[in-house]
């Protein structure tokens, strides 16, 4: 595998065949993950996207016990 950019997206398939994704950060740790296995690449991609499409408009919700 060429050595590629951090942080990104991975997308590989599970030991059930189906796709999935991981985000890693600049120090190579997953910090999202897809949560389920997609059996179209199309799918997965597409989960991709949508997390690609938050932005800082999307809003932080918070306990109340958090400060």
């Amino acid at each position: 595998m060429a050595n590629r950019p951090y942080p990104s997206f991975l997308i590989y398939k599970d030991s059930a065949g189906e796709y999935r994704w991981r985000l890693q950060a600049a120090n190579t740790k997953t910090i999202a993950d897809s949560g389920e296995g997609y059996k179209n690449k199309a799918d997965c991609k597409h989960g991709i996207q949508l997390v690609m499409d938050a932005t800082s408009k999307t809003p932080v919700w918070k306990t109340d016990d958090v400060e």
